[in-house]
C-alpha cells in the first residue's frame, strides 16, 4: 500500500537530498513548498518528489496543502530539515496500518548536543502537559513525525494555519475519540538554520500560536 509523506518545507535545499534519497519503498514524498527561495522545488523533483507550490504562508498552510494534494489512504507528516530519518516512518505508520491506532507520533528522543534546545523542550512540555488536562490523552511530545488516514485528517477540519497545526490535529482528534498513541524516534541537529524551535523567538511564536488553539478548543 503506497503511503503519501507530507514535507512541509520552506529553505529546506541543504536537507532535502538526504531526506528524500531515505524514503523507504512504498513511501512517496509530497514536498509542500511554501515560498522557498533556495532551490528546494527543483531539488525535491530531482529527487522524485510531488512539488505542491502553497502560496500562503504558514507552517500549518504548507502542511494541509500536502495533506489535499496527497492521494493515499494513509498519509505521515513529518519535518523536511534532516532532524527526522525517513527510514522510521514504517514504525509510526504500522499501527495506523494494523488499525491499533489513529493518529500515531512519533516522540523525540534527541541524539546528541544541540537536537533540541532546552526552551524548545521546555515549551514542549507546557503544551503536551495542557493537553493532558484537557483531553486524557497522554502524550510526551506533540511529535513532527505522525502518522494518520488521509480522509480522517480532512474531516476534522483544521483551520490553523500556522505553528498551532499540529496541536489542532491532536486536540481535534480527541475531541471525535480518536485513539492517540507516541513512540519514540530519534531527532538530530538539523541542516542548516532553524526557523523556529532552534530559536527562542520561534519558540515562543509556536507556543503562542498553540495557546489560541488550546483556547479555542
Amino acid at each position: 500500500m503506497l503511503t503519501d509523506v507530507i514535507l512541509p518545507c520552506l529553505n529546506e535545499a541543504g536537507a532535502l537530498p538526504w531526506v528524500l534519497d531515505r524514503m523507504p519503498p512504498g513511501y512517496r514524498a509530497i514536498v509542500a513548498d511554501n515560498g522557498s527561495d533556495d532551490g528546494s522545488p527543483e531539488i525535491a523533483a530531482r529527487h522524485g518528489a510531488q512539488v505542491v507550490h502553497v502560496p500562503q504562508r504558514g507552517f500549518g498552510a504548507a502542511c494541509h496543502g500536502g495533506l489535499l494534494a496527497a492521494t493515499s489512504e494513509l498519509v505521515c507528516i513529518m519535518d523536511a530539515d534532516g532532524s527526522l530519518d525517513p527510514a522510521d516512518l514504517p514504525l509510526v505508520a504500522e499501527p495506523v496500518r494494523s488499525g491499533s491506532a489513529d493518529l500515531m507520533l512519533g516522540a523525540r528522543r534527541p541524539q546528541g548536543r544541540g537536537a533540541w534546545p532546552l526552551h524548545a523542550r521546555l515549551g514542549n512540555r507546557a503544551i503536551a502537559t495542557a493537553v493532558r488536562r484537557r483531553s486524557g490523552v497522554r502524550l510526551h511530545d506533540l511529535g513532527p513525525m505522525r502518522a494518520a488516514r488521509r480522509a480522517e485528517l480532512v474531516g476534522l477540519g483544521m483551520s490553523d494555519r500556522r505553528f498551532g497545526y499540529p496541536l489542532e490535529m491532536v486536540v481535534k482528534a480527541a475531541a471525535d475519540g480518536w485513539r492517540i498513541a507516541e513512540l519514540p524516534v530519534p531527532y538530530r541537529p538539523r541542516t542548516g538554520k532553524s526557523k523556529v524551535t532552534g530559536t527562542v523567538g520561534g519558540t515562543l511564536r509556536t507556543v503562542r500560536d498553540m495557546r489560541k488553539v488550546l483556547a479555542t478548543a
